[in-house]
């Protein structure tokens, strides 16, 4: 059965930032990876998707994993792929992180989903419509409160 879990963000929490939250989803995306899962990362729009494509150079080496926007590098050549709307993921991806505001179209085309309910009113309001739609969609739904130090 197809999964979405979505991860709570507290407004004091070190993930309520955009660094921390980019950071964040780095660290998830590398979890998964690394217990061989090939990962998606749906970004709002292609510079976001960029600027998440960069975060993952930012890792010390001893934690680097290879990834690659959608298009380039090796096809189905790396664990982690990253893109936006307006492109189509590689078919080979079983999990989707998703960090884009309101879309979820692409989600039945993936097992598992994550997603997040940032502290934010608004963007807290999009995450319930996200929400809403995996359950229509048939995910089995979990939510998960980030624990930080």
């Amino acid at each position: 059965m197809a999964t979405a879990t979505f991860y709570l963000i507290s407004a004091d929490s070190p993930q309520a930032t955009q660094s921390g939250f980019e950071q964040y989803v780095v660290y998830l995306a590398q979890y998964f990876a690394k217990q061989g899962a090939k990962v998606y990362v749906q970004g709002h729009d292609k510079p976001h998707a960029e600027r998440l494509a960069e975060r993952f150079w930012q890792v010390e080496p001893e934690d680097f994993l290879a990834h690659n926007l959608v298009g380039e590098g090796p096809r189905y050549g790396t664990h982690i792929e990253i893109g936006y709307p307006e492109v189509a993921p590689s078919r080979n991806r079983q999990l989707v992180i998703n960090v884009a505001d309101n879309h979820t179209t692409f989600a039945n085309a993936f097992a598992e989903v994550v997603d997040f309910v940032p502290s934010e009113e608004k963007a807290k309001q999009q995450a319930r419509e996200r929400y809403k739609q995996y359950r229509q969609a048939g995910y089995q739904l979990q939510t998960i409160e980030i624990n930080y130090p």
